[in-house]
């Protein structure tokens, strides 16, 4: 397996990447928060090993971070910080496993190993399309036929209701509920106004309709 290890301590670092070698697995080590989310972003690892204590950002944000980005991969925090309260905030911000330092390396491998029996459930996108449109969901960037449009929180939200919908009608009701968090009809223009500022910055300037209205229901996006 390709491993991530993400460790400040050197000493640690050295010991757990020279385990994971004798093992037949391939260690990435990386001291720095800032550095490592970038690195783990990529997607390239098969599991993910992290102190909580790290320099640059730390290791509860570095997670959190990957998880709003839809990034899957397994995590194990390795941390002195081992508290009830410690172990339930790891893995409440998206952690897999928790191993308190200081640790047993057979320990660490057992957990590793049984992080990868585990069923493998299917990644989400991390890009939505629609035709020659793009939402890149870990940049928070969309674009159409190349060029970059700026959208505001609640018009990227919008959008990215409607492309992992693509082809389904969107009623109002459903929209508001998704997107504005109302559960009830609250008499007010606000779906069709945002609609009509989405299609102002992603349809108008490029000649070809992606948002259709759908007579007497509401809306859906399709290539």
């Amino acid at each position: 397996m390709n491993i991530l290890v993400i460790e400040d301590d050197r000493t640690t670092a050295d010991y757990i990447a020279k385990g994971l070698a004798e093992e037949g697995h391939s260690a990435d080590v990386i001291a720095d928060g800032r550095e490592a989310l970038s690195e783990a972003m990529r997607g390239r690892h098969d599991v993910i090993i992290a102190d909580r204590m790290l320099p640059g950002l730390d290791g509860l944000a570095l997670v959190r971070a990957l998880r709003a980005a839809r990034v899957p991969t397994p995590v194990i925090f390795l941390s002195a910080l081992g508290g009830v309260d410690d172990r339930i905030e790891g893995l409440q911000s998206g952690g897999d496993d928790y191993l308190v330092k200081p640790f047993v390396f057979g320990e660490l491998s057992a957990r590793i190993q049984a992080i990868a029996r585990r069923p493998q459930t299917q990644s989400e996108p991390t890009v939505l399309r629609a035709g020659d449109l793009a939402m890149d969901l870990v940049r928070r960037r969309v674009t159409r036929a190349g060029r970059q449009i700026d959208l505001l929180p609640r018009e990227f939200a919008l959008l990215e209701h409607l492309l992992r919908r693509k082809g389904r009608v969107q009623t109002r009701t459903m929209l508001l509920e998704a997107v504005w968090g109302i559960r009830f009809d609250p008499q007010t223009n606000v779906v069709d106004s945002h609609i009509s500022r989405l299609r102002a910055k992603i349809d108008k300037p490029f000649g070809r309709e992606l948002i259709k209205t759908v007579r007497g229901a509401g809306y859906r996006i399709e290539d």
